[in-house]
C-alpha cells in the first residue's frame, strides 16, 4: 500500500474506461475514496459500482465543486486524465483545434483554478496530469493532439516549479501507446508508431504509483521515452529528420 494515498479523497476524470478506469481502480484498491468522472454517465457509474466509488458524470472542466461535495468537502488528489486524441494537420478545422485545446489543456487549468486556493492554504494537494509521450516528443498525423499535449505538459511543469515549495505535488504521466479505445482511434499512424510497444492501462497505473512513492514529477510508463526526449533536446534537427522518415513511411503505407 502507498501511504500517501491511503484514505485520500481522489477525483479521476475520463475514468469510464482505459487509463482513467485503471487509475480509479488502483486508487480504490490502495484505500482511497474515489470519484469517477466521465462524459458517459453509464460508464462512470459502472466503474464506480465496481470499486465502491461515487460517479460524478459530466464535463471534466466543470465537476470540481460537485466532486468535492461528493467527497465530503475536500479533494486531496485530482487526476486530470480526460483527453481527446484529435488527428489532423494544420488544416484541421477551428472547432477541432478549439475542442482539443479545451479538453487537453483548459480542463486542467480550470481544475487548478478551483483546487489550488484550498491546497495552498493548507499546504498540500496532488495534481496528476495524464499527458502523453506526444507532449514530450510529437505524434505524426495529429497536430491538434501533439500541440495541446505539449501545452498540458507545460502547464503541469509550471504548476510544479511554481508551487512545490508550498506543498503541491504534481505528476505528469507521459506514456506512448496504451491499449485503449483512444489508441484504436489513431488508425494507421498509431499502428505504425504506437501499437508495437503498447502497454496495458494497468501498467500506467503501476508507473504512477511508483512515481508517487519516489516523489517524481515525470512518469514514464515506457522508460525508453527518456532516451528519445534526451536525443530530441541534444540534436533537434537529427530528431526531426528521423521523425520525418517515419512520416514518409506512414504516407507511403496509406
Amino acid at each position: 500500500m502507498v501511504e500517501a494515498v491511503q484514505d485520500a479523497r481522489v477525483v479521476v476524470t475520463g475514468a469510464g474506461g482505459g487509463i482513467g478506469a485503471a487509475l480509479a481502480r488502483r486508487f480504490a484498491a490502495e484505500g482511497a475514496r474515489v470519484v469517477v468522472n466521465d462524459l458517459d454517465a453509464a460508464k462512470a457509474q459502472a466503474v464506480a459500482d465496481e470499486i465502491g466509488a461515487v460517479a460524478v458524470p459530466g464535463d471534466a472542466s466543470r465537476i470540481v465543486a460537485e466532486a468535492r461535495d461528493a467527497l465530503g468537502g475536500t479533494i486531496d488528489v485530482y487526476c486530470a486524465n480526460a483527453g481527446l486524441a484529435s488527428a489532423g494537420t494544420e488544416a484541421a478545422g477551428e472547432k477541432v483545434w478549439e475542442l482539443a485545446w479545451d479538453v487537453n489543456v483548459m480542463a486542467h487549468v480550470r481544475a487548478a483554478q478551483e483546487l489550488l486556493p484550498a491546497w495552498l492554504e493548507r499546504g498540500s494537494g496532488r495534481f496528476v496530469s495524464t499527458v502523453s509521450a506526444a507532449g514530450l516528443l510529437t505524434m505524426i498525423g495529429a497536430a491538434p493532439y501533439s500541440v495541446t499535449k505539449h501545452g498540458a505538459y507545460a502547464f503541469a511543469e509550471w504548476l510544479s516549479l511554481t508551487y512545490r515549495h508550498r506543498g503541491l505535488k504534481v505528476h505528469a504521466i507521459c506514456p506512448q501507446g496504451v491499449r485503449t479505445d483512444m489508441l484504436d482511434a489513431t488508425g494507421s499512424a498509431g499502428d505504425l508508431v504506437l501499437q508495437p510497444t503498447a502497454i496495458e492501462p494497468e501498467d500506467v497505473a503501476d508507473a504512477l504509483f511508483k512515481g508517487i512513492e519516489e516523489d517524481r514529477f515525470l512518469i514514464l510508463p515506457h522508460p525508453e521515452v527518456a532516451g528519445f526526449y534526451a536525443a530530441r533536446a541534444a540534436d533537434p534537427d537529427r530528431w526531426m529528420t528521423n521523425m520525418n522518415h517515419i512520416q514518409q513511411k506512414w504516407e507511403a503505407g496509406r
